[in-house]
């Protein structure tokens, strides 16, 4: 071929790249900003758009409204934009269900036909009994926003409780249902959260429960003052007993459950979202003051079950890890318990007391080891699983003869099995046909060093062949925090991705559960910069080994994920091409003020310490945003129901990131309506999902194949 021919070419395809890419910059909405500054110890902070933090207010919901004009606008001109909507709701329309779970004669799992809003609560008698529908929440709001779940059975199982949420919020209500008739009982507890219902025969059941909130402090003011009652079957909730409320002390949740043979009441105080105290309540006896169980909010403990008059405990107590031990009440000083299940080099997930046997589900390298035990700690037998992925389940009753569980990975969909507890048999009782072909894909463990040298996992998604020549583009997530775990699992909304031969990228950051306590320590509070090196590093061994390059990288996490992107986006902005902070705690100076996010302080430090302000302020995305730096085209996503991390976060957040920003990439927010914390219903997580994969390619300059 003649050089000029190679040439024509050449600038023919830049300027095909170019056509890809090129993109009305948005003219944003001018954002007034007022004179606020506070004083952190002396440091002067200021604080601009403090009043986009009413988000009631009128002058706020008409910056809502502009903001969206202006996003929506922008992802409308995305001319493959509908073909991805189009395709992620096919590869979303498949039948899903949960585990069985055993309600004495009958078994209760919910099902999703493909496209519902809601996922369908069924009952039937015995396992081949015929499924009919007990609760539908598609039939309880126009939109299908409306969410319920099953929280306890009475004792003989003739009444459940079931929680009902409406557009996402976190506040719940508690209804009764008939189990034998599907009739609703006229029961209604209002202004709970983070509850379940733990029943004492057909009479009644505790639960948790907080005041009623203020007017237009629904949705963003402080839940303080967390009380635990006694719900009488029939009577209104103003008549509901006072079990337990601590004044000195209104920022503690207080969680009861109830023993299986109705004989304890276990109650666990918290003074955030790690660290507890337990006591216990004897229902035999007429003294109704819990005694101490567990003493202090440094380690985390809980109650499996109780043998006798003893209880088994499942604790990080001197074992960062985990272990099972025996504790006796009489006597519950830690250094009287009987270990059972000793500590193990891998973190030990769960332990569940099920057909008197013991179920233990490890963690190796952030996949699951499944094991069962006698009540002793005995080994009976390990328990095999498909592939590399994570099982979930084995939870049951004392008597039950079999348990359930559930198998997935990223390319094997969700498949329950039905393990019979004596033989140690497993039996495929429900496998998921989906509209994707996981067996085209492969899934690898990768092993990077951070900034520090410490060695972190990812796992890494992608077609079979793959040539890692540093043009795909890839989607790298990840949470960090509050020792939650980021498992293999499978998530249909990513074969958008790989079908257009992507790399899908979850890093296992510090801060979270993958390696136990002490790797979620190693990623809290003061060590929280740990958790971006280690998602910065990330990104660079993706760029460094061929996966893709900067121009093709999108980063992406929600809620405390959501921080993560914050800060990693405003650390290294050259580094990405794309950024999805979702619903993220953003202003890390002011998140304890809003709803429960007091809870959040034993995880982050709060401002109102002076050594944790330091910190606090050096990463908080907000206050990191520098002017003149061109950032990631960003899609920021929040929603006007998430009253867990108020959109007051994004909200400002955005505004300084519109002031400051000196790109052409776009800098946008999407602002949700009747939704939460997370896609209130299928229709909106789909609608959410394209629009972020449509603005990433139509930011890369890639064209996909629909």
């Amino acid at each position: 071929m003649k050089k000029a021919a190679v040439l024509t070419l050449c600038l023919l395809c830049l300027a095909l790249v170019f056509s890809c890419q090129k993109t009305e910059v948005p003219v944003y909405p001018v954002t007034a900003a007022v004179d606020q500054v506070d004083d952190y110890f002396g440091a002067q902070v200021a604080d601009p758009y403090r009043w986009l933090e009413d988000d009631q207010a009128p002058a706020v919901k008409a910056w809502v409204e502009e903001q969206n004009k202006v996003t929506f606008s922008y992802l409308e001109r995305i001319p493959f934009r509908e073909k991805i909507r189009q395709r992620v709701t096919d590869i979303y329309n498949y039948p899903r269900y949960s585990a069985p779970q055993k309600a004495g004669d009958h078994y209760f799992f919910s099902k999703n036909d493909g496209l519902q809003n809601q996922s369908v609560i069924y009952v039937q008698k015995g396992l081949e009994g015929e499924p009919e529908v007990f609760l539908d929440p598609n039939l309880m709001s126009p939109d299908g926003t409306v969410r319920v779940n099953l929280i306890g059975f009475s004792r003989n199982f003739k009444y459940a409780a079931y929680s009902r949420s409406e557009a996402g919020s976190d506040w719940q209500e508690i209804r009764v249902m008939d189990v034998a008739s599907k009739v609703e009982l006229p029961d209604r507890l209002k202004w709970v959260k983070f509850t379940g219902a733990s029943w004492t025969g057909e009479e009644g059941f505790y639960y948790s429960g907080f005041d009623a909130p203020a007017p237009g402090e629904e949705l963003k003011g402080l839940s303080r003052f967390q009380k635990i009652y006694f719900h009488k079957l029939g009577r209104p909730q103003e008549e509901d007993v006072l079990i337990y409320e601590d004044r000195e002390h209104p920022l503690r949740y207080k969680n009861v459950w109830i023993t299986e043979d109705e004989k304890y009441l276990i109650l666990s105080l918290s003074e955030g979202t790690h660290g507890n105290e337990l006591h216990y309540l004897d229902l035999g006896k007429k003294s109704r003051v819990f005694k101490p169980l567990v003493r202090g909010f440094e380690f985390d403990t809980n109650v499996i079950d109780n043998v006798g008059d003893s209880f088994l405990l499942l604790t990080n107590f001197q074992a960062l890890n985990k272990r099972v031990v025996l504790a006796d009440p009489r006597k519950p000083d830690p250094e009287d318990w009987q270990t059972l299940v000793p500590e193990k080099p891998e973190v030990l997930l769960s332990a569940q007391a099920t057909g008197g046997q013991l179920f233990c589900t490890y963690l190796k390298d952030a996949a699951s080891r499944a094991y069962q035990l006698d009540l002793k700690g005995r080994p009976v037998r390990e328990i095999a699983l498909p592939t590399l992925g994570t099982a979930r389940g084995f939870g049951g009753r004392r008597d039950d003869a079999f348990t359930f569980y559930t198998f997935t990975s990223y390319t094997h969909p969700p498949a329950i099995y039905q393990y019979d507890i004596a033989s140690g048999s497993s039996r495929l009782f429900r496998e998921t046909e989906v509209k994707v072909k996981p067996e085209e894909y492969e899934v690898n463990q990768v092993f990077y060093s951070s900034k520090d040298g410490t060695r972190v996992p990812m796992f890494l998604v992608h077609k079979k062949g793959f040539q890692r020549d540093g043009r795909a583009p890839a989607y790298l997530y990840g949470y960090g925090g509050f020792n939650a775990s980021q498992l293999p699992n499978f998530n249909p909304a990513m074969y958008v991705l790989l079908e257009n031969g992507g790399v899908y990228a979850v890093a296992n950051l510090r801060g979270g559960g993958e390696y136990g306590e002490a790797w979620h320590r190693a990623g809290m509070l003061g060590n929280k910069q740990n958790v971006f090196d280690d998602f910065i590093a990330a990104a660079e061994h993706l760029i460094r080994e061929g996966y893709t390059s900067s121009s093709r990288l999108a980063i992406a996490g929600g809620s405390n994920g959501g921080l993560l992107v914050g800060a990693a986006m405003t650390q290294r902005p050259e580094l990405f091409r794309a950024a999805f902070p979702a619903v993220g705690v953003m202003d890390m100076l002011r998140y304890h003020k809003f709803t429960v996010g007091w809870g959040w302080a034993v995880e982050y430090g709060s401002s109102d310490d002076p050594d944790a302000f330091k910190y606090l302020y050096a990463y908080s995305p907000l206050h990191n945003i520098k002017p003149g730096v061109s950032y990631p085209a960003t899609l920021v996503t929040t929603a006007d129901h998430d009253d867990r991390v108020v959109p007051a976060h994004s909200f400002k957040f955005i505004a300084a990131l519109q002031e400051k920003h000196a790109g052409k990439n776009p800098v946008l927010i999407r602002i949700e309506t009747r939704s939460g914390h997370g896609a209130s219903s299928t229709t909106k997580a789909i609608e959410e999902t394209a629009d972020k994969f449509a603005f990433m390619f139509h930011n890369m300059g890639i064209k996909p194949k629909y």
